[in-house]
């Protein structure tokens, strides 16, 4: 029996644990470090773009990059010089700003997957190999995957402010299957 004077006490249930914070998808390392693979990335394209557009930088310009293509099997040279260096230079210059960056990213991605068809898988390593290619693909898939960071004008567009992984794969996607479409009207 027990007196008045105590009271039975019920053991409590343990109150749930707090979760843990995920950590924040943005810190200014991450911002920073995408803005800097941007900006090398983005900038190396447009100046490949501009070597095929204008002839800058020891380019053929886009008569001499017409003669490349037409001797790599594609058919009207002009034409896909002017489509590369437009693609090659929009699509850096999109990256630098951070503009449409899942859009810029998978142009650079196409055009780099028809510049690994031409150059041939024959070796890994340069010079005759397809290692820079590959790297410059797999840069701007990433980037089209993560998005553009803080630091980018995407960020204040209201489509694309908020980036979703959807949006990069489909864009990747989609310039897998042009790139693909564009391989088959090659000799």
């Amino acid at each position: 029996m027990t007196s008045p004077s105590v009271t039975e006490t019920k053991p409590q249930a343990a109150a749930p644990a707090a979760r843990p914070r995920p950590a924040a998808l943005s810190t200014p390392g991450h911002d920073t470090g995408l803005l800097l693979l941007r900006l090398v990335l983005g900038l190396t394209m447009a100046a490949h773009g501009s070597q095929k557009l204008f002839g800058w930088f020891g380019g053929g310009g886009i008569s001499g990059t017409g003669q490349f293509f037409t001797a790599s099997g594609y058919p009207a040279g002009d034409a896909m010089a002017v489509l590369a260096g437009l693609t090659e230079t929009l699509g850096g210059l999109g990256l630098v700003l951070g503009l449409l960056t899942p859009l810029a990213g998978a142009a650079i991605v196409g055009t780099l997957i028809n510049a690994i068809a031409v150059h041939g898988a024959g070796a890994f390593f340069a010079p005759k190999g397809i290692e820079y290619e590959l790297l410059l693909t797999a840069g701007a898939a990433a980037l089209a995957l993560t998005g553009p960071g803080r630091y980018a004008v995407d960020r204040f567009l209201p489509v694309v402010r908020s980036h979703r992984l959807a949006h990069g794969a489909l864009a990747v996607a989609l310039g897998v299957i042009l790139a693909a479409a564009l391989l088959l009207v090659r000799d």
